[in-house]
């Protein structure tokens, strides 16, 4: 069996590195052929890995964080070629997603031996693929301010990022389509889950499943400050659905428009708004681990 590692030399503050080391001397341990891929730049890491696909690779092993995986599946999507993942970064999300231990990520390498093959629904927003969720509002604009601050690193940065955006944040007046019905909201945020996790954990479409042709929505209607900030802890349980001024939805097609926002999905930066991101059952396959969701 020949496997294709793919890692992000940056990613998790230079820990992929060590990651990628311990999953590759697990596979030639067991016999396996490894060709070593380190995604310098997206798009080298892209071609190379689109070639190693085309030659014929048995799967391949994303070891990053998700928009390493990110890139990966614009490779994977629509083969029959499987992706594996070695969770080195900071959310996530999409490890959790195929049952790989945060703790063990190199028994992503184990998860590629034992072979346990699922076809995995994907988003998609023109012709890029999304895995978990697609959001749009405070949380990307959260995103957003994190990505322009040097300092602090990790979780820190992204709560430093939520306080200056809670400072100066107005509702969103948000036009919907879901499968042909028309929503105008004002909103805090609205966000599309293929998966039920975003932001390293956070629960924000909790009964979202990747394999079962829908996409799981939720909009926060608009609230005051105060109870934005309340609200935040419940994301992380997914208790939030139950509470007056969440709305939740699902859908195979979605039209999501709003001035001024940007769509992220995988963590990544996507598309400024207007999108239409649509649902594609089964359109990659994936090596799952047995607490997998996707593994029942």
């Amino acid at each position: 069996m020949t496997v294709t590692v793919l890692s992000n030399p940056t990613a998790g503050n230079g820990r992929a590195p060590r990651v990628a080391a311990a999953v590759i001397t697990r596979l030639r341990e067991r016999g396996t052929h490894v060709v070593s891929i380190e995604g310098r730049t997206p798009g080298d890491a892209l071609e190379s890995t689109r070639r190693a696909v085309r030659a014929g690779t048995d799967a391949v092993i994303a070891v990053g964080g998700d928009g390493l995986v990110n890139l990966a599946l614009q490779a994977v999507a629509g083969t029959t070629t499987p992706i594996a993942v070695a969770p080195a970064g900071t959310g996530n999300d999409f490890a959790r997603l195929l049952g790989v231990p945060l703790t063990n990520p190199a028994a992503a390498a184990d998860i590629v031996e034992d072979g346990r093959v699922r076809a995995m629904d994907l988003g998609r927003v023109h012709d890029r693929w999304f895995a978990t969720v697609l959001s749009s509002g405070f949380d990307s604009l959260v995103t957003e301010r994190a990505n322009s601050l040097r300092w602090p690193t990790g979780r820190l940065r992204y709560n430093i990022a939520m306080v200056l955006e809670l400072s100066k944040f107005r509702p969103i007046p948000y036009s919907l389509d879901l499968d042909g019905t028309s929503i105008e909201v004002e909103a805090t945020l609205v966000t599309v889950g293929n998966g039920p996790t975003y932001g390293g954990g956070m629960a924000i479409c909790p009964d979202a499943r990747a394999d079962d042709g829908m996409f799981d929505v939720t909009v926060v209607r608009a609230s005051s400050r105060s109870r934005l900030v309340r609200l935040s802890p419940t994301i992380y349980k997914g208790t939030h659905v139950s509470l007056p001024e969440v709305d939740t939805y699902r859908a195979t097609r979605i039209s999501l428009a709003a001035p001024g926002m940007t769509a992220y999905a995988d963590g990544e930066r996507f598309s400024p708004l207007p999108v239409v991101a649509e649902v594609v059952p089964g359109a990659v396959n994936v090596l799952v681990g047995t607490d997998s969701a996707l593994a029942r």
